[in-house]
């Protein structure tokens, strides 16, 4: 199968194919060859001397650049400035599939390019042979024509313009789930596209093939399964989108990407992938030239297909040139504005992501902990909760995450409630993690999240909990009076933990942004959160228009969050202290509090952890009493 693309400008002498054909091989990061320098000596001296070549003597010629061609189709392709007067001298020419030949006919006056000829000077080709060159040339009704009469950049760009025509305005790579659901919402959007999947026999065939054929009512597509294919369908500068798993598939992908594209394309990797991972990624890029965009994605299936939050960091060049792709497909803010924007350079879109999974993980554990409790210590039924849950949704809680909570908890398998028959044993696929392991890095607080990935962790020791169970029979109280009180509680202990494991959350990229010299804007990173994706909701809303004019302050010190603390976090405690005396595990709840209280502590208990750690391995102490840039040892020992 052929790699490469060889466009072939041919037309008589003088209409400026080695010109127009260096400047456009240059634009493609691929080789340029002149036909006449292929060319028998006895060939060159015949011209010379004033005599036309004949077919005979083209043949040796035609069929040593046919060989040529071949060659060059198996690496990237090339340009060749070849006269190719007649029909048959190019069909000796199309020695490889015609899907890999470009034909661009150079068309000008007799008078425009006999005084182009008469300009030039030590060429072997005589002006007196024009006539019989025009006399000789067969235009073709394949390929493109371009009139000379303008500047040499100007031809270039009416040919790339042309060889456009018939080109997907960008491609997608990777066909499962979220990437059938984005390409659907590209072409909604009225975008030409090419679609790639690997094929895997008995497992994935002629996947693309099919969804184009699904989809093919739905605007232009093109399915692929040869990748070389696929590149070449492509409008230059290319835009390829990559939807596969996160880890070594990405580079699998990368490692096969690499050979066919030219400079200044761009791979968007809109997969989970992590941030340290896309910093690799994006400097091995670099060296090729080519653009890279890592490129968080959230909103799962749904939001992909309607208007997802996207994430996208790394080269801004690139975002420049393909950021326009991914705003359009994104979900509108209240404003109606994209839910897409530059984050910043290197790593950050997908940095960004990880955080937005880990307050995610956070969310979704208080929600569970809050059901937990409604049901088993205040006997509500999954109806009442979902009552409640409406209730707070009214009251200024709303978020996509509640919302669907509350419909979990309606939906129903004959008599009982499904949730009923689902294993209280909870997934992941490591984000959470990651966030976990990049604070720990940075020496940022994590609580809520880590909590969250922690409590997901005991649940999948399923077996040991149940014998655990039955080993210690512990005993759960449930309540005994009026229950507004405690609901009313518990709606406020819910709010302040939203708050916080969002302040907590912010923290983290703030930090990792101070660290790298990212220099994120916090306000703008709230806004594409605020619709789209999994963690949309109020409190996200209000985030945004706080850090508006606070970009370096952190959300729990801004005043109006000081009011809403005040306001909640002793129902917070409160709710933990009912919660943990009556049996019940409350991992985030309990995360939060003790985050708070020690963050609002101006005396906390690590002076004794410092005193301890100079007894055992003299690492020092800072005090009360002296400068900070004072540091003392004690030998305890005496």
């Amino acid at each position: 199968m052929s790699k490469g693309i060889v466009y072939i400008l041919y037309g008589v002498s003088g209409s400026g194919k080695t010109t127009i054909g260096k400047k456009l091989a240059k634009d493609f990061d691929i080789p340029f060859f002149d036909a006449d320098d292929f060319h028998p000596e006895s060939n060159i001296q015949k011209m010379s001397n004033g005599f036309p070549l004949d077919d005979t003597d083209r043949e040796p010629w035609l069929q040593r650049l046919a060989n040529e061609i071949i060659d060059w189709s198996t690496k990237k392709g090339a340009v060749l400035a070849c006269s190719a007067l007649k029909q048959k001298y190019r069909e000796t020419l199309k020695s490889i599939d015609p899907e890999y030949i470009e034909w661009i006919l150079l068309d000008g006056s007799f008078d425009l390019i006999a005084n182009r000829m008469g300009a030039r000077k030590n060429h072997f080709f005589k002006k007196e042979m024009l006539v019989s060159q025009f006399e000789t040339l067969e235009k073709s009704e394949e390929g493109i024509v371009i009139d000379i009469d303008k500047n040499s950049d100007e031809i270039v760009n009416e040919i790339k313009s042309k060889l456009n025509t018939n080109k997907s305005q960008l491609g997608l790579i990777g066909l499962g789930v979220m990437g059938k659901s984005l390409a659907i919402n590209l072409l909604s959007n009225k975008f030409t596209l090419s679609v790639y999947n690997r094929q895997v026999k008995g497992k994935e065939v002629d996947v693309a093939r099919k969804f184009e054929e699904e989809q093919s009512n739905n605007g232009r597509i093109l399915g692929f399964d040869d990748l070389q294919s696929f590149v070449n369908s492509l409008e230059q500068p290319r835009t390829i989108v990559v939807m596969v798993n996160a880890g070594k598939p990405v580079d699998l992908v990368i490692d096969a990407l690499v050979p066919l594209l030219s400079k200044e394309d761009c791979i968007i990797d809109g997969g989970n992938s992590h941030y340290k991972a896309t910093l690799e990624r994006s400097n091995k890029l670099i060296k090729h030239e080519i653009h890279f965009l890592g490129t968080g994605i959230s909103g799962g299936e749904e939001g992909a297909l309607k208007g997802p939050s996207i994430m996208p960091g790394g080269s801004e060049e690139a975002y420049d040139t393909s950021g326009l792709f991914l705003e359009a497909i994104a979900a509108r803010d209240k404003n109606g504005d994209s839910c897409c924007a530059y984050i910043g350079p290197e790593g950050s879109g997908h940095f960004v992501k990880m955080v937005h999974n880990g307050i995610e993980y956070a969310e979704m554990q208080l929600l569970a902990e809050t059901y937990h409790v409604l049901r088993f210590y205040a006997n509500k039924t999954p109806v009442q909760i979902a009552d409640i849950f409406s209730i707070w949704r009214n009251n200024g809680l709303d978020s996509y995450l509640l919302e669907i909570t509350s419909r979990i908890l309606l939906e129903k398998e004959g008599d009982d409630f499904l949730i009923d028959k689902i294993l209280d044993k909870a997934g992941q696929k490591g984000t959470g993690g990651w966030s976990t392991n990049a604070a720990l890095e940075l020496g940022i607080p994590l609580s809520t999240i880590s909590e969250s990935v922690m409590a997901r962790n005991i649940s999948g020791i399923k077996s040991q909990r149940v014998e655990a169970s039955e080993r210690y029979q512990l005993k759960k109280s449930s309540i005994s009076s009026d229950d507004t009180v405690f609901v009313e509680n518990l709606e406020k202990a819910f709010k302040a933990t939203c708050v916080i494991n969002h302040h907590i959350g912010f923290e983290l990229i703030k930090e990792a942004s101070n660290e790298y010299n990212w220099e994120l804007n916090l306000s703008k990173i709230a806004r594409i959160w605020t619709n789209g994706c999994i963690i949309r909701s109020d409190l996200m809303e209000q985030i945004w228009e706080l850090f508006l004019n606070n970009n370096d302050t952190s959300l729990l010190m801004l005043p109006d969050i000081v009011t809403i603390m005040k306001s909640n976090i002793s129902s917070l405690s409160e709710i933990v202290s009912i919660g943990l005396k009556a049996g019940f595990s409350l991992p985030v709840l309990s995360a939060a509090t003790n985050y708070f209280l020690t963050y609002t502590s101006a005396q906390s208990s690590a002076n004794i952890i410092q005193a301890q750690r100079d007894y055992f391995g003299a690492h020092t102490y800072q005090r009360v009493d002296t400068s900070l840039d004072e540091y003392f040892h004690t030998n305890w020992k005496h």
